[in-house]
């Protein structure tokens, strides 16, 4: 038979039979658009989730500490230790150098210190945050109320929305008001004699004010820790914070700064490179100078698994529905063959061969499939930007920026397609098989 035959003698007997075709239809467009749209969530949270944190500097960020020997040459047996060779610092010279190192478009260190604020002639005890000038890209600061700093070393700060709600509670009425920070600052004292020569004199701290204009009041906490951020509730940027030589937490346990320069010394230092594929070499450079590095690459193999197995789950779920659709169609074709017996022994008599008959089984199956499945892959698409519209709705009322929550990619509308014609044809192989096998004789008895 040929294929112009057989298509023609296929789409006739579907029109013969609308209404129940067309039914069957939809019920395989309702199965792909169930699985279409569960994924379209998948993919858009993966997708969502992902550019976050690539904004965020988190991807293309490493996380370099002073490399510690506790399990070292100098550990095992008193009688056996092997003096442990000496911890390179993470000074100034350190920063420069990795600095320069291939690839390398930014180093900065992690400056948090726990002070007071005045503000109104009242105090506030505050976390302060140094904020590095790459966060503006970051897309924490989008529908921030105020401006970004104006200049790197500007005296200006940034309110955390709800430490800005303890200053005032309308606060939009902050921006372009002035507060003092009363800080700490870390002064070196000389060496004593008898102190060790690779040891200074230690430091003492000496109380100061800064005068600081608000500029801004952001919902979200970025500050300068690992990736761009950590917690903070009032930010400033990151050279106006070194230049404070605020005391930190840390300063209580560096052991490591040199007395000839009293170069400044850091317990941390996040490197950002120019690709998140260039993050595992230039960690294997860090760690070859003598550093301790590590980055959120395993994390994010890990969010990769997650969302893997998190998509396999929607999709499972979502079949359920087509594969009540392929009940449908079983159903539709084995009536078919009921009502077309008569049918189908006139063919066979006039010398069409069984694989003929479920040639043309199949074709009909395949059509409602590839049917269902264009309406199907829409009206899952529908759902999935209803169900973003009204996402959005609700953060639009929460006073939060909107989120593409749904994404239908172009192999998800052709995996959805192609997966409910696969769902059809093999829905059709049972009835196929039953058409062929109908003896024509008793086929042309039946009335």
């Amino acid at each position: 038979m040929k294929v112009r035959d057989l298509s023609d003698l296929a789409f006739r007997n579907l029109r013969e039979a609308v209404l129940r075709n067309s039914l069957t239809t939809l019920g395989v467009a309702v199965g792909v658009a169930s699985l279409v749209a569960m994924l379209s969530l998948g993919v858009g949270l993966q997708q969502l989730a992902t550019s976050r944190l690539a904004k965020s500097g988190l991807f293309d960020s490493i996380f370099v500490t002073p490399k510690t020997n506790l399990r070292g040459p100098g550990g095992g047996p008193p009688g056996t230790r092997t003096p442990a060779p000496k911890a390179r610092p993470l000074d100034a010279d350190a920063r420069a150098e990795i600095y320069r190192m291939p690839n390398v478009i930014e180093v900065y260190p992690q400056i948090r210190f726990f002070t007071e604020v005045r503000y109104d002639g009242k105090p506030f005890a505050t976390m302060v945050a140094g904020l590095p000038e790459s966060s503006k890209a970051s897309g924490a600061f989008d529908g921030m109320q105020g401006s970004f700093f104006s200049s790197p070393k500007a005296d200006e700060a940034i309110l955390q929305a709800e430490f800005a709600k303890e200053l005032n509670p309308q606060t939009t009425s902050l921006i372009g008001k002035d507060l003092v920070l009363r800080y700490a600052e870390r002064q070196s004292l000389p060496a004593q004699p008898g102190d060790p020569a690779d040891n200074s004199g230690g430091f003492s701290v000496v109380p100061k004010e800064k005068h600081l204009r608000i500029i801004g009041v952001v919902e979200t906490e970025p500050a300068s820790g690992f990736g761009g951020f950590a917690s903070g509730r009032l930010l400033i940027p990151l050279p106006l914070a070194e230049n404070l030589r605020a005391a930190q937490v840390n300063d209580l346990r560096d052991i490591l700064r040199d007395s000839s320069t009293d170069k400044p010394t850091y317990s941390s230092l996040t490197v950002r490179v120019k690709s998140p594929s260039l993050v595992e070499t230039t960690e294997d450079q860090l760690k070859a100078l003598g550093f301790s590095a590590f980055s959120l690459l395993d994390a994010s193999k890990s969010l990769r698994i997650f969302f893997s197995v998190f998509d396999l789950l929607l999709g499972i779920f979502g079949s359920l529905a087509l594969a009540v659709a392929t009940l449908g169609i079983i159903n539709t074709l084995v009536m078919a063959i009921l009502e077309r017996r008569r049918e189908i022994g006139v063919l066979k008599a006039l010398g069409a061969a069984d694989g003929d008959v479920k040639q043309l089984f199949f074709v009909e199956a395949g059509v409602m499939g590839l049917f269902g499945g264009m309406l199907g892959t829409l009206l899952g698409w529908l759902i999935g930007r209803s169900l973003t519209l009204g996402t959005n709705l609700y953060l639009h009322r929460q006073n939060l920026p909107g989120v593409d929550i749904s994404s239908v990619p172009w192999w998800l509308v052709l995996g959805g397609i192609g997966f409910a014609v696969l769902v059809s044809l093999a829905a059709g192989l049972y009835p196929a098989s039953r058409a062929a096998r109908l003896d024509p004789v008793q086929a042309l008895r039946y009335e």
